[in-house]
């Protein structure tokens, strides 16, 4: 069911496209009598305003429209020159199909315009072979995309919806304001804050999809900032985070305010010392939240150095020399976790407030740390594209399969209506255009509808055709009104009321161009069967589960990936002498990350995937993340000066082995393979002796890893329990049957 909001939008979009359509083709048509030219300023703007989904406000859309306009002119021009045999225009199509649909990995609005500039390589492609009408071509496709770009601007434009800058600085103050004890807000209410960032949630024109930095740096924002606001839900959840303001504010309380005592260190009778490293770092913390949602709200970046490396360099400082000092000034270890967890909002606070500068200024700068996590920073405009580009060529990339997809099918198209040589042979692609979807069951419930739609269309084209007779001025009046209608009732009424009465407009304005039969429509309906039958045959030939396998493959890789990653950072901290085990490679993790995003977005934008889960998906992303972000700032902030004992290291190391078997194993359930066998898992333990920030942190993020990666097993499905249970007791029966049992 549709909004009012988007009802009324579907309304103005309609008058728009066929004032703009109007504007060309009845001027052309009657005045200068040039069909060409009349034919090409008619479809410009149905391709680029009705077929294609441009996204964003009037001037947004105005903007992709005039940057597309290039494009379309060499489309045009290639698909005139490779007409010249159906062989060469095939292959045209092959490559063009290809690259327009690739190009969504530029972000939702070259997405967007693909489908119109599609149409603009099939109208040109097909014959008759009349390379010196070209500039005809050229010159209506110019003013029908000029006039519609017009009409985006002046005629009830649609206005600009809130930035994805807005929504992140309204998340960060949230946040600020919660750790400055300002506001108390529930798990619930923190976790609602930072759903409302989910790209989902933004429009499309508004998400920072693109392959540049600044729309890099704000993705990048956004992902910090929702995982600062789940750090915060956790801990209002466990009640640390009220403990943490409650001692914080008590160390930074002037000395005679403080409960129990006018001393530096005092605190209640009988209770503990106030914690003054967390009281001096959260309020810088919160300062900073502040200023970071102030500079979103400016669009400008705080002017000034980035300060919170040297407040978690001293905050380290501070807590090695309490725990060195003397034992009534060493903090239990309840403070020392509650001083990790500060210590772990701090760093995504330092890491959004970096990425937010680069969104927001967007130039090339200097190597910034972690430079694994902002290597795109100091990355030149070409070297990003061609990251982006190469990244998605690969078979696990849902990009790449859609691309393959819909070039395929429309060579196939191409091919089938040159070697048939089918009247009007391009409603044959345009078919395949429309009615493509990522998945074989969406593409066969389109299909099924839009001919349905057709067949009714064409009997009502037909008749009309038939009752009109050449009257070709009683053609010409109801064009303009019935293309309004049409463009307004399709969107709004489902897919076969869109394939019907476009069906009459395409029918009453080629009757104009040269006369016309009742075959006509004979020819609409063959062509919109032929195409839904090549459309649905590449649907279930090629990847017709859409994202639903490649989430799990990806997923699967994903957290093999982990794996590795969790072992080295643990390797890091525990090598002695400290310094010599060489970090962990991030790069693989990051990369793997990225094609899960993008499975995972296109998976919940699937009817299939709009249904609950079976697997909590976005929960392997956020340890993913989290993983990512420890293997980063625990190496850089924890380094110890000397070595850990060595009890604690091998149980360190112990903890991690055994949480890279559990995202081995969730690797193997997700692609629902039979996992490896293996023990109960248990939670790493605390740390033995002297309680080190260094052990303290460490064993924080291993507890929180250990606690996601169960939550996200218990979220798998049904299936894949089984197979555990299976393999468990396989490996039980294997080990009955050793030695003395039956097996031996």
């Amino acid at each position: 069911m549709k909004s009012g909001a988007e009802r009324t939008e579907i309304l103005r979009r309609s008058l728009r496209v066929s004032l703009a359509a109007s504007a060309g083709f009845y001027p052309f048509l009657y005045g200068l009598h040039d069909p060409v030219l009349a034919l090409y300023a008619l479809f410009a703007p149905i391709a680029l305003g009705l077929l294609s989904s441009i996204p964003g406000s009037g001037r947004q859309r105005a903007e992709v429209m005039m940057k597309a306009l290039p494009v379309g002119l060499v489309l045009v021009a290639l698909g005139t020159v490779l007409a010249v045999e159906t062989w060469t225009a095939v292959l045209g199509m092959l490559v063009v199909g290809f690259l327009l649909a690739f190009g969504a990995i530029g972000g939702p609005r070259p997405a967007g315009a693909a489908p119109g500039l599609q149409l603009f390589y099939i109208l040109a492609c097909f014959p008759p072979y009349e390379p010196e009408t070209l500039w005809l071509r050229l010159a209506g496709l110019t003013f029908g995309v000029v006039v519609l770009a017009l009409c985006e601007l002046f005629l009830l434009p649609q206005p600009a919806g809130p930035t994805y800058r807005t929504a992140l600085a309204e998340a960060v103050a949230t946040a600020g304001d919660t750790i400055a004890g300002r506001t108390s807000l529930s798990p619930e209410a923190l976790r609602a804050a930072g759903s409302r960032l989910r790209l989902s949630r933004i429009p499309p024109a508004e998400r920072p999809a693109g392959p540049g930095r600044a729309a890099r740096g704000l993705s990048q924002a956004g992902s910090a900032a929702r995982r600062l606001l789940e750090q915060l839900a956790h801990q209002t959840e466990t009640g640390e985070l009220r403990r943490l303001v409650r001692d914080g504010a008590r160390a930074g309380a002037p000395p005679g305010d403080r409960p129990g005592g006018v001393g530096a260190g005092a605190g209640p009778p009988g209770g503990n010392p106030a914690d003054t490293a967390s009281g001096s770092l959260l309020p810088q913390v919160a300062s900073l939240c502040d200023e970071t949602a102030a500079a979103l709200r400016a669009g400008r970046p705080a002017p000034g150095p980035q300060r919170m490396d040297e407040a978690i360099g001293a905050f380290q400082q501070m807590r090695v020399r309490q725990v060195t000092g003397p034992a009534a000034e060493v903090p239990p270890v309840p403070v020392l976790r509650r001083q990790a967890a500060l210590l772990a909002v701090a760093e995504s606070v330092r890491i959004l407030e970096i990425s937010v500068r680069v969104g927001l200024d967007g130039r090339r700068t200097p190597p910034i740390e972690p430079r694994e996590l902002f290597w795109y920073t100091e990355a030149s405009t070409p070297q990003l594209w061609l990251r982006r580009i190469v990244g998605n060529m690969t078979l696990r990339s849902v990009q790449f399969q859609n691309a393959v997809r819909i070039a395929l099918a429309l060579a196939v198209a191409r091919f089938v209506a040159g070697s048939l040589d089918l009247t009007h042979g391009f409603w044959v692609l345009l078919a395949v255009l429309t009615l493509s979807r990522t998945t074989f069951g969406q593409t066969w419930e389109a299909i099924r509808k839009a001919v349905a739609g057709n067949l009714v269309g064409a009997v009502a084209a037909g008749a009309l055709l038939i009752g009109l007779g050449q009257h070709t001025e009683a053609y010409a009046a109801i064009l303009a009104p019935g293309m309004l209608i049409a463009f307004a009732l399709g969107p709004l009424l489902g897919i076969a009321w869109a394939q019907g009465l476009f069906t009459l407009v395409v029918a009453t304005a080629f009757a104009q161009i040269a006369p016309a039969s009742w075959r006509l429509a004979e020819a609409r309906i063959v062509d919109v069967v032929t195409g839904s039958a090549i459309g649905l045959l590449c649907a279930m030939l090629a990847w017709p589960a859409g994202a639903r396998r490649e989430v799990r493959r990806t997923m699967a890789g994903l957290l093999r990936e982990c794996g590795p990653l969790i072992r080295g950072t643990v390797a890091v901290l525990t090598a002695a002498p400290p310094g010599s085990a060489p970090p962990p490679p991030t790069l693989p993790a990051l990369h793997r990350l990225r094609l899960a995003e993008t499975a995972y977005d296109q998976f919940r934008s699937e009817p299939a995937g709009s249904a609950p889960a079976h697997a909590d998906w976005h929960g392997v992303l956020i340890a993913a993340n989290q993983i990512l972000l420890g293997a980063q700032w625990l190496p850089r902030f924890d380094l110890p000066a000397n070595a850990l004992p060595p009890d604690a290291a091998d149980r360190a190391r112990a903890g991690a082995r055994a949480l890279a078997r559990t995202t081995d194993r969730l690797a193997a359930l997700c692609t629902g393979e039979r996992p490896p066998p293996d023990g109960a898992r248990a939670a790493p333990p605390g740390p033995p002796g002297p309680p080190l920030p260094a052990l303290v942190d460490l064993d924080v993020w291993l507890r929180s890893l250990n606690a996601q990666l169960a939550r996200i097993e218990a979220e798998l499905p049904g299936e894949a329990r089984r197979a555990a249970r299976d393999t468990a007791a396989a490996g039980a029966a294997g080990s009955a049957s050793g030695p003395g049992g039956r097996g031996s």
